[in-house]
């Protein structure tokens, strides 16, 4: 009968003791920034992210059960299925859809609001496709740096089969382009900023700057050890077209703005600022930090 040696227990504290003093520690990267990854509406264009929140309320409009703005914003980062998915799980909501129908929703629900979503957003994407005021000078600033230049959407690859060559037309053309069709997991999982890495080649994750104006593309940064970047005063959370935010007086915007920071800095975004054109200020301050040997 075979036994089990008995464990050297001096042998077993040496390497602990040994390992307590030389703990395994990663490489710190304190090299430049070499990519920088974009959401797309509320961030690069569509200033106030109107086209898919337009298109949200439109679709629930068609299936005879409105839902409000703030309703319809709320999910917003998230796959456009699942976004929807979001909305009926809201309680009140759903409390309407099953005063409505008579019962609760289902997959199939589901799957007819979104076919009207992607009729309805093939439209409004080239409706509200206008960049936001200071993108391409801050894409050309970076891309003079030698940064490339990714993005990740929410939206899947149909709408954005129409809104690049859109946007391509307006002079803003992405290195590379991740959808939610193309990874396993959306928002907030990390898979869409890590491809963007895979295929930028990036030096490292911490070489790398997320730019959301969402909790969940913020949160999905994070998850992927990058630096985070939130937008406040062009996206989702305050919502207003560029229009509505150039006729509020200063008051008026940092109430809007308040509330939408604070959101933003509890998914623990490195950095928040108004709008993509202050981006390139906060690509200096990420550089001194990983020059100093500070990680993300």
């Amino acid at each position: 009968m075979t036994t089990t040696p008995a464990l050297n227990v001096h042998s077993f504290n040496d390497a602990l003791e040994t390992h307590a003093r030389n703990p395994r520690r990663a490489t710190l990267y304190r090299g430049p920034v070499t990519t920088a990854i974009f959401d797309w509406a509320g961030t690069v264009l569509d200033f106030g992210c109107i086209a898919p929140v337009e298109a949200f309320c439109e679709a629930f409009a068609i299936a005879e059960l409105p839902i409000s703005v703030e309703e319809a914003r709320a999910p917003m980062g998230a796959a456009k299925r699942e976004h929807i998915a979001m909305i009926l799980r809201d309680d009140q909501v759903q409390a309407r859809w099953q005063e409505k129908f008579g019962r609760t929703s289902n997959d199939s629900d589901i799957d007819a609001l979104y076919a009207s979503f992607l009729r309805i957003d093939e439209i409004n994407v080239a409706r509200y496709s206008a960049l936001i005021p200071g993108a391409l000078e801050t894409i050309s600033a970076l891309r003079a740096r030698g940064i490339a230049i990714g993005s990740t959407t929410g939206y899947p690859r149909e709408v954005m089969k129409n809104l690049q060559p859109i946007a391509a037309a307006h002079g803003y053309a992405p290195d590379f382009c991740c959808t939610v069709s193309d990874v396993a997991r959306g928002r907030p999982w990390p898979d869409m900023c890590l491809a963007n890495a895979l295929a930028l080649g990036a030096a490292h994750v911490q070489s790398c700057v997320v730019v959301d104006d969402s909790p969940t593309g913020l949160e999905a940064g994070l998850a992927a050890g990058m630096w985070t970047v939130g937008i406040v005063a062009t996206g989702n959370e305050v919502g207003l077209s560029l229009a509505q935010w150039q006729a509020l007086d200063a008051d008026a915007r940092e109430a809007l703005l308040a509330p939408a920071r604070d959101k933003l800095a509890r998914t623990g975004a490195h950095f928040l600022i108004d709008s993509i054109a202050e981006l390139p200020g906060v690509i200096d301050a990420i550089e001194r930090a990983l020059a100093a040997g500070e990680a993300a």
